[in-house]
C-alpha cells in the first residue's frame, strides 16, 4: 500500500505477456491539478486529500509513477467505421495499472493523453483540455444517470501547447474502468491466427468479469452471450436518455459492458432518429436510431474472434453463434421496453405497452419536440396539467390522440398518479448535458482559462433527476441561435 492508498494488483502486465508493450508517459513540463473527483477517489479506498496536490497532480501527468504501477499500451485492432485497422492500441493512453478498491473489486487506472507510444501510428499521443474536459463531464453525467461507464479520477494540465486546428493548452485525464478490454483486443490476435492468444484472452475475460460462466458447458459461447447481454442492457439506457456516442467503432466497445471514449458525443435534443452529431459521421452511420444495430454488427465481429473457441467443428460453432446474434434484437429491445415503460409510468405489463412507446416517439417526430423535456413533462400531464407537454408542439393535436392511449393505461395502474408521477420523475432526467451548456463550459475553459461554469454544469449534474431552483437555464433546449451542432473526435 502507497502512501496515497493506491493498491495496485497488475493482473493484465503479469497474466497476458505480449498484449502489451510497457511504456512510460512523457514527462510534461508544469503539471496542474485542474480537477479531481473526490468522491470517486474515496470509493476506490484512495487518500482523496493527498492527491488533490501537486504531487497528485505529477503521478496523474505520468510525470511521477506511484508504487506498485506498472505503465504499459495495450493492443488492440478495429473495425472504423467499417473498415478493418489491424493494429491500433492505446496510442495515447498508458494503463497505469489495477487498483484494489476495499471491496476488492479491480479497476484500471488509465491516464489518456500522456504521449508518444509504440501504438501511436504517428500521432503526437497528447490531449488538449477540451477533450479532456468532455469526457470528464459526460462521464460523470452517465454515472449520474445510472448507466455504466468508465469515470473520470482527475484532470491535469500539462504547461504545454497542443497543435491541432490551432494551438490549444493540453491536457491528460487519469480515467477508471472496469477494464479496457475491447472488442478490437479480441480481433487483434484473431486477424492474426493466435488461437492460443484468444484463449487466454478470452479465459482472462471470463475470470475478471464473467466468472460465474467457467463452470458451464461451452464457457467461450456463454461469455458471448453476457457480453452480448450487457451491450444489450447499455445499448436501451443510451436510448432511453437519447445519448449518442458517435463513434461506435469495435476498439470502443468494451467486454465489460461500460461506455467507453467519448469523443463525438452528445445527447439528442430533438426527437429524431437520424440524429448525427459527429463531425466524421457523414453517412450517418452512427446515428441514434442505428445504435442498436452498430451494437449486434460489433458483437458479430466479436463472435468472429470466438469460433475456433465455441467448437471445433466451425460450422457448428458459427451455428451457435448465429443463433445468439440473432437473439440480440429481442434482448435489447426487452431491456428498452423495460426502461421506456418505467418513463411512462407503468409498472404493471401489457401487450400493446411496446406499441404505445413507439408511438409516442412516433408523435414526437417532426415536431420539433424535445426529447427529454417530453418525458419529463409527462409526470405534469399525469397530474391533470397536459399543457406541459402538449405546449411543445408545433401542432398540439397531434399529442392528444396518443395522450389519450396513454391516459386509458395509465388508469389501469394500481397506483394514484402522484405516486406514479414521482416515480416518473426518477427515472426522466431534467438535467443532461445539454450541448450549448456543454460548449459554454467548453470554451470558457478553453478560451479563458475559467473553470466556474465547468464546475458549475457538473454540479447540476450530479443530480439530474432533481429539480432545482434557480437552474431552469440548464433545463431548456439550445436557443435557435445555437444553430446546427457538430462534436469532433479530438484526437
Amino acid at each position: 500500500m502507497s502512501t496515497y492508498g493506491f493498491h495496485f494488483d497488475n493482473s493484465y502486465a503479469r497474466e497476458l505477456e505480449g498484449f502489451f508493450a510497457p511504456w512510460q508517459a512523457a514527462m510534461v513540463p508544469s503539471p496542474h491539478m485542474l480537477l479531481f473527483n473526490h468522491a470517486l477517489a474515496t470509493q476506490l479506498g484512495l487518500d482523496a486529500a493527498a492527491l488533490d496536490s501537486d504531487q497528485g497532480a505529477a503521478i496523474f501527468s505520468g510525470n511521477e509513477i506511484p508504487q506498485g504501477a506498472q505503465p504499459l499500451a495495450q493492443a488492440y485492432a478495429g473495425h472504423q467505421f467499417g473498415n478493418l485497422s489491424p493494429q491500433l492500441g492505446d496510442g495515447r493512453a498508458l494503463l497505469l495499472g489495477e487498483l484494489l478498491d476495499p471491496n476488492g473489486q479491480r479497476w484500471d487506472l488509465q491516464l489518456k493523453g500522456s504521449g508518444r507510444t509504440p501504438f501511436s501510428r504517428g500521432g503526437d499521443g497528447k490531449a488538449a483540455i477540451g477533450p479532456v474536459l468532455r469526457e470528464y463531464l459526460m462521464g460523470e453525467a452517465m454515472a449520474a444517470l445510472g448507466i455504466p461507464t468508465t469515470r473520470a479520477l482527475a484532470a491535469v494540465s500539462t504547461g504545454e501547447i497542443i497543435h491541432r486546428d490551432m494551438p490549444l493548452p493540453g491536457a491528460i485525464l487519469a480515467r477508471i474502468a472496469a477494464s479496457h478490454i475491447r472488442v478490437g483486443t479480441f480481433q487483434f490476435f484473431a486477424i492474426r491466427n493466435d488461437q492460443e492468444k484468444v484463449r487466454q484472452l478470452a479465459d482472462y475475460t471470463i475470470a475478471r468479469h464473467y466468472p460465474s460462466v467457467q463452470s458451464v458447458t461451452n464457457p467461450y459461447l456463454a461469455l458471448f452471450n453476457a457480453v452480448a447481454d450487457r451491450q444489450a442492457a447499455l445499448l436501451a439506457r443510451w436510448m432511453l436518455v437519447g445519448f449518442i456516442h458517435g463513434v461506435m467503432n469495435t476498439d470502443n466497445m468494451s467486454i465489460a459492458g461500460e461506455t467507453i471514449d467519448y469523443g463525438p458525443c452528445a445527447f439528442m435534443d430533438r426527437y429524431d432518429p437520424a440524429t448525427v452529431f459527429s463531425s466524421i459521421d457523414s453517412q450517418g452511420r452512427y446515428a441514434y436510431g442505428n445504435q442498436p444495430l452498430i451494437a449486434q454488427w460489433n458483437l458479430t465481429r466479436f463472435a468472429e474472434t470466438l469460433v475456433e473457441l465455441v467448437d471445433p467443428d466451425s460450422e457448428a460453432a458459427i451455428r451457435q453463434l448465429t443463433a445468439a446474434i440473432n437473439h440480440f434484437p429481442k434482448v435489447y429491445a426487452a431491456y428498452w421496453l423495460q426502461g421506456m415503460r418505467a418513463k411512462l409510468g407503468l409498472h404493471t405489463e401489457e401487450e400493446q405497452d411496446q406499441e404505445l412507446a413507439q408511438d409516442f416517439l412516433t408523435t414526437l417526430e417532426g415536431q420539433s419536440v424535445d426529447y427529454t423535456r417530453a418525458f419529463r413533462s409527462l409526470s405534469a400531464v399525469a397530474l391533470g396539467n397536459p399543457a406541459a407537454l402538449r405546449s411543445q408542439f408545433e401542432d398540439a393535436a397531434t399529442a392528444d390522440a396518443w395522450l389519450q392511449r396513454w391516459q386509458d393505461r395509465l388508469a389501469r395502474e394500481p397506483m394514484q398518479a402522484e405516486e406514479i408521477a414521482r416515480h416518473m420523475d426518477q427515472v426522466n432526467p431534467i438535467y443532461i448535458p445539454r450541448n450549448h451548456k456543454v460548449e459554454e463550459a467548453l470554451n470558457a475553459a478553453t478560451q479563458n482559462r475559467d473553470l466556474g461554469l465547468f464546475r458549475q454544469l457538473l454540479e447540476v449534474l450530479a443530480e439530474p433527476f432533481t429539480e432545482r431552483p434557480g437552474l431552469e437555464s440548464y433545463a431548456q433546449p439550445a436557443p435557435e441561435s445555437f444553430g446546427v451542432y457538430k462534436t469532433f473526435c479530438g484526437t
